[in-house]
C-alpha cells in the first residue's frame, strides 16, 4: 500500500512540536492526529487554510493544530494605541 509523508506542528508559547509521519494514503487529518498523539485544538489547519478534521491528507502536507487566541486582536491594538498616547 502505498503510503504519504506528513507533518504535524503544535505551537505553544515558546516552542513547537513537530511530528513527522508516515501514514497510509487516503489518511484524513484525524488520523495525523492521532498518530502523532496530540489533541486537536478549536482549530485545524493545512499550511494555513482552516479543514475540517475529515479532510484528505496529500503527501508533503503539513497539518497545524491552532490554539485558542489569548487576547482579541482589535482589544490588542487599542491597548497598544492607548499605552502611546
Amino acid at each position: 500500500m502505498k503510503s504519504i509523508k506528513v507533518e504535524v506542528v503544535q505551537a505553544a508559547p515558546g516552542k513547537a512540536e513537530t511530528r513527522a509521519l508516515s501514514l497510509p494514503a487516503g489518511s484524513r487529518v484525524a488520523d495525523a492526529l492521532a498518530a502523532a498523539g496530540l489533541a486537536s485544538g478549536d482549530k485545524v489547519g493545512i499550511f494555513g487554510r482552516v479543514v475540517q478534521l475529515d479532510a484528505p491528507l496529500a503527501d508533503g502536507d503539513r497539518v497545524e493544530i491552532y490554539r485558542p487566541l489569548m487576547l482579541d486582536p482589535k482589544e490588542a491594538r487599542r491597548r497598544r494605541a492607548a499605552r502611546r498616547r
